[in-house]
């Protein structure tokens, strides 16, 4: 069975080394995004369009579906847009759902058609550890949230027809938005890495990895679900909080063991 993916964002970063990926697996790829890449190969395909904006993406997706038969879409196009809650406004929050949530939506029912009648395909999303929450992330980790809601109704409503639905949820990564909050080799991202359990920042393969085995045919029973790609840090967190938790409770229950009058229980 031949495969071809629609990556949004597949121009560079992660988009784009899965692309490669993807690519070496004899995948027919086509990358959509604002620039086309600045790379080739006879397989891929580039259709550029302005994510941000509903109309583009209904052009794009109807021009894809006219000329492809999608078996893979991967939303993995985002933008981060940090500010503190005082500076946010609600057009961050009606941008980003647009980006995040609308195209993916828009995107899905274009490509639909295709895999139903070939009763297989993925559907996939490159969310974000910021969903659990973070500063600064208040357009960004709603949508990327939303991202995972989207992701486990569409898993229910489209099992049936062959088509899994899943999301990979990365931590700190090494691409360029990375870089634009984070200047490299700074203190502040020898910081975030110490602060990792596994001592080091993701890389794009890191990311490719974890999309790879959910595109893989023989992962059909597996639909719904949310990778953490994040070096441990999203578990690390709540580890630390539940050993506070854990500590002062056993401390307590100590204090009324030892307050209890002998031969009680």
């Amino acid at each position: 069975m031949s495969h071809t993916a629609l990556i949004t964002g597949g121009n560079q970063g992660c988009g784009a080394d899965l692309a490669r990926a993807l690519l070496a697996r004899e995948y027919t790829v086509i990358s959509m995004a604002r620039r086309a890449p600045d790379w080739s190969h006879p397989r891929l395909h580039s259709v550029e369009a302005d994510l941000l904006d509903a109309d583009a993406v209904t052009q794009a997706a109807a021009e894809v579906a006219g000329a492809h038969e999608v078996t893979h879409l991967v939303h993995n196009a985002g933008l981060i847009w940090p500010n503190l809650v005082e500076d946010a406004q609600p057009s961050d929050i009606t941008g980003l759902a647009q980006l995040h949530l609308g195209a993916a939506l828009t995107l899905v029912q274009a490509c639909l058609p295709a895999m139903k009648a070939r009763g297989f395909g993925r559907v996939l999303f490159n969310a974000s550890r910021a969903a659990l929450g973070a500063p600064t992330r208040t357009a960004y980790g709603a949508t990327k949230a939303g991202m995972i809601g989207m992701a486990r109704t569409w898993a229910l409503e489209l099992a049936p027809h062959g088509i899994t639905v899943n999301v990979v949820a990365p931590g700190p990564i090494l691409t360029d938005n990375f870089w634009g909050i984070v200047e490299k080799d700074s203190p502040r991202q020898e910081a975030l890495a110490k602060s990792l359990p596994v001592g080091r920042l993701g890389t794009v393969e890191d990311v490719t990895n974890a999309f790879l085995f959910f595109c893989d045919p023989a992962s059909g029973f597996v639909t719904g679900q949310t990778l953490y790609v994040c070096g441990g840090r999203a578990w690390a967190r709540f580890r630390s909080e539940l050993d506070s938790h854990i500590e002062l409770t056993q401390s307590k229950c100590y204090k009324n063991i030892r307050n209890q009058p002998k031969g009680e229980t």
